[in-house]
């Protein structure tokens, strides 16, 4: 016989006072322990970086990394996400301060880039709650293709493959990489 112990619930606050705890998001009180392979999280800085680089000079938006932690759902308040890359633009947060605990407002952009472990339902689910939570431009990064997939609040998608540009539109505006330059190793005979 199987015995099902029951999980314990956490608060969104635990999931910033508990120790140990930064790689892991919550869902409906549970936590979801995030783990990302080595070529997604290169992927990741490598797409993280290009947008800072556009963000920076002059100040376009906020771009975080994968551990800032948005509590944006609020008929969900014991769920909170940390997307791989994300992005704020300019107006959206008082003051134009990024607050210490979770993010309550949904961002403008996120980037999901798919891991080794990642469950397809589990990844749909995350894009889900982001359009619900009016996140407008959703991008799937896919490594093992080299491509990314394209959610918008809207309902439409799109996808870049490796040879193809991809855009920020009308979310960061002028934004756009090649999506091949996000998968450049650097013992790549091309890399710059």
């Amino acid at each position: 016989m199987n015995l099902i112990l029951p999980q314990p619930s956490f608060t969104a606050d635990d999931l910033l006072t508990l120790p140990d705890l930064e790689r892991f998001e919550l869902v409906d009180g549970k936590l979801v322990e995030q783990n990302m392979g080595a070529v997604s999280s290169y992927v990741g800085v490598r797409l993280s970086r290009r947008l800072v680089e556009f963000c920076d000079e002059p100040f376009g938006g906020w771009v975080l990394a994968a551990d800032a932690s948005y509590q944006f759902l609020p008929d969900r308040p014991n769920t909170v996400r940390k997307p791989d890359v994300s992005f704020i633009r300019p107006g959206r947060l008082p003051d134009e301060r990024l607050p210490d605990g979770h993010i309550r407002l949904a961002p403008d952009l996120v980037a999901e880039v798919v891991s080794p472990n990642d469950l397809f339902y589990a990844v749909e689910e995350k894009i889900a709650e982001y359009r619900s939570g009016g996140v407008r431009l959703i991008w799937i990064v896919v490594p093992p293709t080299r491509n990314v997939l394209i959610r918008r609040l809207d309902g439409s998608a799109g996808e870049v493959r490796e040879d193809g540009e991809l855009s920020g539109e009308d979310v960061v505006p002028g934004f756009q990489v090649r999506v091949g330059d996000l998968y450049r190793l650097p013992t790549d005979a091309a890399a710059p």
